[in-house]
């Protein structure tokens, strides 16, 4: 029994839209592995499936958020092609966003040897970010294995002093999520502020869990002496975000604060499985947002998910890491 299932046995309701969406996710992860069986792949190369693939979230309406990672230094030629991939992924005309961070080659060179300063891009931060916090690996595993272990080792490998938690990897989650929140706004005034609603709320749970997601393991290393951290880390972001969440509220006993966020976090899933519900946050404005039922709710459970993960920050042992590492 993995976490997230060890904290739904304990709710009275279950967690029933995230299980049955894990269910979607590895079905539809062995049709896609399925498809590349016989196909050619670079020895150093990989296909990584991202957002709710990696978060094995999937619902009726979710994106085919993919790239090509190579283990290596950046090159012409890369097998599979982009459009190789997107042949073999996409289902029902859905493809990756238009940011160019999708849908596209990516050489973990670039990833590990790009930290920080003007070189790490939005594209560069957000692809080394999602590769270790919310990705799977569906062709060449070992590749995919390789490429996180390099990111993560890249995080680990200056820490001179037995650092508890790693400052290093904690502040660049942290500026990841500011990122994050800040974009938000930029795109808007760019005139990117299509699916406002959707997006809006998605700010408040699906993001916040990818932070959180990152946040409480690193944060858990306090446990851990510096020659033990990478394993460690290693062994908690191979699960899914919601597992990691789950595994810290039942281990840091939390677990009344834990049914509460994972239970809003169920149903606001519920919602975007809905095709009406969707639809309907799709195509609200800013202005409209507000007087809609639909989007007031999907707040809602936003709020009760925030309220379920401070308590575990600030309502447990984590309280003075958060308070000493988390702000300054």
């Amino acid at each position: 029994m993995d976490a997230l299932e060890a904290l739904a046995a304990r709710s009275d309701e279950g967690l029933p839209n995230l299980i049955a969406a894990r269910k979607l996710t590895e079905r539809r992860l062995a049709e896609v592995r399925g498809r590349f069986a016989a196909a050619q792949v670079d020895s150093d190369a990989c296909v990584a499936l991202f957002g709710s693939w990696g978060r094995r979230e999937l619902t009726a309406g979710s994106d085919d958020d993919w790239a090509v990672v190579v283990n290596g230094p950046e090159r012409e030629s890369v097998v599979p092609t982009p459009r190789q991939v997107e042949a073999a992924v996409g289902e029902e005309g859905r493809k990756p966003g238009t940011q160019g961070i999708f849908g596209a080659i990516a050489f973990c060179d670039h990833l590990v040897e790009r930290i920080g300063l003007d070189r790490d891009d939005n594209k560069n931060l957000t692809r080394r970010m999602l590769l270790l916090l919310e990705s799977v690996g569906v062709v060449n595993k070992s590749v995919h294995d390789a490429c996180r272990k390099r990111v993560l080792d890249g995080y680990l490998a200056d820490s001179v002093k037995d650092y508890r938690p790693p400052r290093f990897f904690l502040n660049d989650v942290i500026r990841y999520w500011r990122t994050i929140c800040v974009d938000f706004v930029g795109k808007e005034r760019e005139g990117e502020g299509q699916k406002w609603a959707l997006r809006n709320l998605k700010l408040g749970t699906s993001r916040k869990m990818l932070f959180a997601g990152g946040l409480l393991p690193i944060l858990l290393c306090h446990r851990y002496k510096v020659v033990d951290m990478e394993a460690f880390l290693a062994e908690w972001l191979e699960r899914p975000s919601v597992d990691r969440i789950a595994l810290a509220f039942l281990e840091l006993d939390a677990v009344d604060a834990g049914i509460r966020a994972m239970g809003a976090y169920d149903r606001f899933l519920g919602m975007l499985d809905d095709s009406e519900t969707r639809a309907e946050l799709e195509r609200l404005s800013r202005s409209e947002a507000q007087g809609s039922e639909v989007f007031q709710r999907g707040r809602r459970l936003g709020d009760e998910l925030e309220q379920g993960l401070l308590a575990l920050l600030f309502e447990t042992s984590l309280d003075p890491l958060v308070r000493e590492y988390g702000i300054f």
